[in-house]
């Protein structure tokens, strides 16, 4: 199994930074995961609708480019479905028993994700109807796929 993130900026903070390490280490031992950085785009103080849609659409490119054709493409979204960490780790193992080798888990910028790459998407997830910072989005999926790894092998830590 390969999972794949890929978002829009870089983590600058190094508690971030150490954090995501930190579950990539320990993911290794279940799949092949990656995180994909793409540029993000300076978003003007008062910036029009139209000049946010172009950046957002600026960013979806970079995303795009980073998609393989044969990825299940996870998108996350405030109006996305909301699971349980029993239930994401259900659904990773169900998908993957169905044939889905590659998950990508895409995390978009400031502004959110431009509508090309909702449409490429296979699954849109939600964590919450909160907004939160995407460095820290990082640490919290990364966190997630590893509980749900747990989960899904039986062993202790998700309570």
């Amino acid at each position: 199994m390969r999972i794949t993130i890929v978002c829009v900026g870089k983590v600058k903070e190094a508690f971030y930074r150490d954090a995501i390490s930190e579950f990539a280490k320990r993911l290794s031992k279940y799949c092949k995961f990656e995180i994909v950085e793409v540029a993000d785009e300076k978003t003007p103080d008062g910036a029009s609708s139209v000049q946010e849609n172009q950046i957002k659409e600026k960013e979806a490119e970079r995303i795009l480019a980073k998609l393989k054709e044969d990825a299940y493409v996870c998108t996350l979204e405030i109006a996305g479905r909301r699971l349980s960490s029993e239930q994401f780790a259900d659904w990773i193992e169900k998908s993957a028993i169905a044939g889905k080798s590659h998950f990508v888990f895409v995390i978009g910028g400031s502004l959110g994700l431009h509508e090309k790459v909702l449409k490429r998407s296979d699954f849109a997830l939600s964590f919450s109807d909160m907004t939160f910072p995407h460095q820290l989005m990082r640490v919290i999926l990364c966190e997630q796929i590893y509980r749900a790894y747990r989960i899904i092998n039986g062993e202790p830590y998700h309570k």
